[in-house]
């Protein structure tokens, strides 16, 4: 069990660092209102974890502990809805209600085609 912690938690970690780093250069490169940087996030993320899921599941990759650090450490650690939460709730704060709306849709939406398309490209 502790193995498996270790596991998680490098991926959880390396998920998270690699999220701020590309956050934060989709930011810097593309300064909108629109959170951008979350969004391409969770839609890259959503992606690779539907593809990833697709080669455990079809046994291209063999089950082991790098499936829970691929899947529940870097992707979980990677995607992340507390900080998609707070970023709608600051655009209803400032009464941009269209924009909440469609950053709550296409997120929605376009995360999970990129989780069934990356599913599907394994399939």
């Amino acid at each position: 069990m502790i193995k498996t912690l270790i596991w998680v938690g490098l991926g959880g970690g390396i998920g998270s660092i690699l999220r701020y780093l590309a956050g934060l250069w989709i930011y810097r490169n593309f300064p909108t209102a629109f959170p951008l940087g979350t969004f391409v996030v969770n839609v890259l993320g959503g992606f690779l974890i539907g593809l990833l899921t697709a080669v455990f599941t079809r046994g291209l990759w063999p089950e082991s502990d790098i499936r829970l650090f691929l899947i529940t450490g870097l992707c979980g650690g990677f995607t992340t809805f507390s900080a998609f939460s707070m970023e709608n709730l600051k655009l209803i704060q400032e009464q941009q209600f269209v924009l909440a709306s469609c950053y709550m849709m296409a997120s929605l939406f376009v995360g999970l085609l990129a989780t069934w398309t990356g599913y599907l490209l394994i399939k």
